[in-house]
């Protein structure tokens, strides 16, 4: 690993960037060789969730980008939330570091927000992981988020709470895994509870995307322990693309950038490395 990370310097710190009036969402980005990698986390999430992924892609010279998502972290909240405004933002920090066709990377609910972008800008592939095109809200999710947002969260000032969910997030140990949790506690502020109904519902093959599941190549990773996002989810996703592949951990739960920090990302280093052949076949 070469001297571009440390244990020094946190390099996911970033800062505050004003994309809109009244949006400023918190960035870290490094320049490095094409195609850049954008990294989108999930609901609830913050941009540390890929810390695995950005230091290893950094490390080796790719330009990386991460950040908060609106409502999220440290970046500013929205009055309304939706995908649109979303992508829009996303758009704008592209446009911003001048990255073009760029590799997204998305973790559960950040898959959505990865494949509208794509369906009306050029990208040079997906890295979909745990998350899907439809039915992507499992049966207890709802309940469970409208409780939180109604005043359970609260309950996370209390000591113990946030060890046991974490308990409870994954079965798996290790340093990487140990520092996600502790960089991703549960959210005791109401707007990153109020994001996720966006997701609540979303269909993207509502409208015809024939075109695009014929350019775009994609990567889907999924867990053999992920109740949420399961093999055969996976699968299905991975048979809408002509350019796909399927990538099953078997002994991995919904946080599989975490659990499998080097499996991913050896993955996603392998995706980029045959982008060249796809291109060529398009």
């Amino acid at each position: 690993m070469s001297d571009r990370v440390s244990n020094h310097n946190d390099y996911l710190q970033g800062k505050l960037i004003g994309l809109r009036r009244k949006v400023k969402l918190q960035i870290s980005h490094h320049s490095g060789t094409q195609p850049a990698l954008v990294f989108i986390h999930g609901g609830l999430g913050n941009r540390f969730n890929w810390r695995s992924q950005y230091e290893y892609f950094l490390a080796r010279g790719r330009e990386v980008l991460a950040y908060d998502l609106a409502g999220h972290g440290q970046s500013s909240a929205y009055r309304r939330y939706s995908l649109g405004r979303h992508r829009r933002d996303l758009t704008r920090l592209l446009k911003l570091y001048k990255i073009k066709a760029p590799v997204l990377c998305c973790h559960s609910y950040g898959v959505p927000l990865g494949l509208e972008y794509a369906r009306k800008n050029l990208v040079s592939g997906l890295v979909l992981v745990a998350g899907g095109t439809h039915d992507l809200a499992p049966w207890w999710e709802i309940p469970l988020i409208k409780f939180l947002a109604w005043g359970g969260r609260y309950l996370y000032h209390l000591p113990g709470i946030q060890t046991l969910t974490n308990r409870l997030s994954s079965n798996h140990q290790g340093e990487k895994l140990e520092r996600f949790l502790a960089e991703s506690p549960v959210p005791i502020e109401p707007h990153p509870y109020k994001a996720l109904e966006i997701f609540w519902g979303y269909n993207f093959w509502r409208h015809r995307h024939d075109d695009f599941k014929d350019r775009v190549p994609v990567l889907v990773i999924s867990g053999g322990k992920d109740p949420m996002f399961t093999a055969a989810m996976g699968v299905e996703l991975a048979r809408n693309f002509k350019f796909a592949k399927h990538l099953h951990l078997s002994d991995a739960g919904h946080l599989a950038i975490a659990e499998y920090p080097i499996k991913v990302s050896e993955a996603i280093a392998g995706f980029i490395a045959a982008l060249k052949t796809t291109k060529d076949n398009l």
